[in-house]
């Protein structure tokens, strides 16, 4: 009983105080805002701040139309790093790679292998920049607006840039030629060229380039159109600087795929004909010369270290008998 009534008191008066007792706020109860007769005192602020959460709710998320030109501006950005490192397309312009490529043509090329080092491969459908005055002559087209933009992110072949689309036929340190109608060699192998168009001959015989026997210099390519006789390609530019032979540095990349239209896709392989054993002679021979330049210093250190000694055991044999 002690015990409760302790409970009950307020610190003020004796057993005649009630508990239930509230005819007068407590100090503070009405700066709290909360009245102890009520049941609903206090809770209007309460309940108002909770109302006013729900009000809220969850965060709408943006229209589609805010939000395009971010996409757009996204894809632009990628598509142009793709178009720089990655792969590029290019437009067929001409009839010089029938029927390999067909005019209008659209092929995708590899740019990412060069980055790496990689060099062109004899057999390979390259695109590259004009090594100088070969498109001279050449009708420039003029795009509008909107396909210089996707031409400049990749989108569209770009009508600025001055290249061709060639066959390497020979790489540096080859002998590439050809007599009469052909067949092509490299390194004294007749090349099985079944790409050639159709009714064509491997060479032309005319004084302007159809017959020739060139050495490739390091770093350049050798390249000709698989429509022999409707391509001016290196044969018919050895007399300007380079000899025909175009620098490796010229080179975009390789076209890997036609893309468009779909019914001409197909991918663009290397031709068997530029595996057959032999045709790598000039490069076999490397390694012969590289052992010979090896094994020189090998021999001549033997050859000193059995000089010396013979030397020793000459003064050996010397002092033995004069002993």
């Amino acid at each position: 009983m002690g015990d409760v009534a302790v409970g009950a008191r307020s610190g003020h008066g004796g057993p005649e105080e009630q508990p239930g007792r509230s005819d007068e706020p407590e100090d503070g109860a009405a700066a709290d805002g909360v009245n102890p007769g009520s049941d609903t005192a206090g809770a209007g602020p309460a309940t108002g701040d909770r109302d006013g959460k729900q009000a809220k709710g969850p965060k709408k998320p943006r229209s589609f139309w805010k939000e395009l030109p971010l996409l757009v501006g996204i894809a632009l950005i990628l598509a142009l790093v793709i178009k720089t490192f990655l792969v590029q397309a290019f437009s067929i312009p001409s009839d010089s790679m029938q029927n390999t490529l067909q005019k209008g043509d659209r092929v995708l090329v590899d740019k990412l292998t060069p980055w790496f080092g990689s060099e062109p491969e004899r057999g390979e459908v390259v695109v590259f920049r004009d090594p100088g005055h070969w498109l001279d002559g050449e009708p420039t087209p003029d795009p509008n607006a909107i396909q210089r933009v996707l031409g400049w992110v990749g989108l569209m072949p770009s009508a600025d840039e001055k290249d061709l689309i060639k066959r390497v036929i020979a790489v540096g340190g080859d002998t590439v030629e050809c007599k009469g109608t052909g067949p092509v060699k490299v390194n004294g192998k007749a090349l099985n060229e079944p790409y050639v168009f159709e009714g064509n001959t491997p060479c032309s015989v005319d004084d302007q380039g159809g017959q020739f026997k060139v050495t490739v210099p390091a770093g350049k390519i050798w390249v000709m159109g698989d429509h022999r006789q409707n391509s001016l390609d290196s044969r018919y530019h050895q007399n300007q600087p380079g000899g025909g032979a175009v620098p490796v540095d010229n080179v975009v990349g390789r076209a890997i795929v036609i893309a468009w239209p779909p019914t001409r896709w197909a991918t663009l392989p290397k031709p068997d004909t530029f595996d057959q054993q032999g045709i790598n002679a000039a490069m076999s021979a490397a390694p012969a010369a590289l052992g010979l330049a090896g094994a020189v210093p090998l021999v001549l250190w033997r050859r000193r270290r059995l000089t010396v000694a013979a030397a020793q055991d000459t003064r050996v044999s010397g002092g033995g008998t004069a002993g």
